[in-house]
């Protein structure tokens, strides 16, 4: 997988994870205390994600910050 696709990913996979729990981008960005225009571009792949962000938004989601870098989608 090269590096647009893991963006995509992630960005699916927080989009997905943060719709189950019912957040706004806006309530995910106040939570992680980011501009929501950060989860914005992390949820379209412009914008890589630092670790300390990753462990933040997976505390957050309340998951393993592995499921948000999992390509489950199927060819």
């Amino acid at each position: 997988m090269d590096e647009n696709e893991i963006l995509k990913t992630f960005g699916i996979n927080l989009k997905i994870e943060r719709l189950k729990l019912g957040y706004t981008q806006a309530q995910l960005a106040e939570l992680l205390n980011i501009h929501e225009k950060h989860v914005c571009k992390l949820e379209t792949g412009h914008q890589n994600v630092t670790l300390k962000t990753l462990s933040k938004i997976a505390d957050v989601l309340q998951i393993d910050a592995n499921k948000l870098l999992e390509n489950n989608r199927r060819n």
